[in-house]
């Protein structure tokens, strides 16, 4: 009788599956808790495939792999997850967006409609409350970049700088709500990164923004 043996699945698919299945079957689980996970499931992965072929064991190798690769997801912090959680409650029903960047920033998207009416960079009433709960308890080490938009209307000469014009225009803002200018970037895109079809009102609306990105400071070895 021929017997069929199933080689044991690797200590580097099984981190890495039970990974998968940690962030399938978790939809409630935070920013912080996801990247944690994830970095864990491919830490193990290249820690296992590390020990192996440098002579050592592969389950051990699959656990310090694990640990080192969670620290690494996890880049994330709590008071960034924090502020993103407090920004979406502040944002509620506004049209604003709130999202965490593939580079772990977060990044605030103030539509038209709330923000800048056509050729203006004056801060309209509905967009102050909430440039006001991003100032507030900003930790002041956090670095904040801002970039205006402008729709197509208008000729490179007018959007470009209006757009530099609405950008400075938030920085101000939050200076004045106590966020350290030194600590702030601006910048302007003019109509040149739409996000929407320039041909329709509502399409120039989503396109005249500005968009906040909030990050930590990059730490330094000691």
């Amino acid at each position: 009788m021929n017997k069929t043996f199933l080689r044991p699945a690797s200590p580097a698919l099984v981190a890495t599956v039970a990974a998968a299945l940690l962030l399938g079957g978790c939809a409630n689980m935070s920013e912080r808790q996801k990247g944690t996970a994830v970095g864990a499931g491919i830490g193990a992965g290249v820690g296992a495939v590390i020990g192996k072929t440098t002579g050592g064991k592969a389950g051990t190798g699959a656990v310090v792999g694990g640990a080192i690769g969670a620290v690494a997801g996890n880049l994330w912090s709590k008071r960034m997850e924090d502020k993103r959680r407090e920004m979406e409650q502040a944002t509620a029903g506004t049209g604003v967006t709130v999202a965490r960047t593939d580079d772990n920033q977060l990044r605030v998207n103030l539509p038209g409609d709330i923000s800048f009416d056509t050729g203006r960079s004056n801060i309209r009433p509905d967009m102050a409350p909430i440039l006001s709960k991003f100032a507030q308890g900003l930790d002041g080490s956090m670095n904040v970049q801002i970039t205006g938009h402008t729709d197509s209307q208008g000729s490179d000469a007018i959007n470009n700088p209006l757009s530099k014009d609405r950008a400075d225009a938030v920085r101000d803002y939050l200076v004045a709500q106590g966020v350290p200018a030194t600590r702030i970037s601006t910048a302007g895109r003019g109509e040149h990164q739409p996000i929407a079809d320039n041909a329709t009102a509502e399409g120039r609306a989503k396109n005249r923004r500005v968009e906040i990105f909030l990050r930590e400071p990059a730490k330094t070895g000691g």
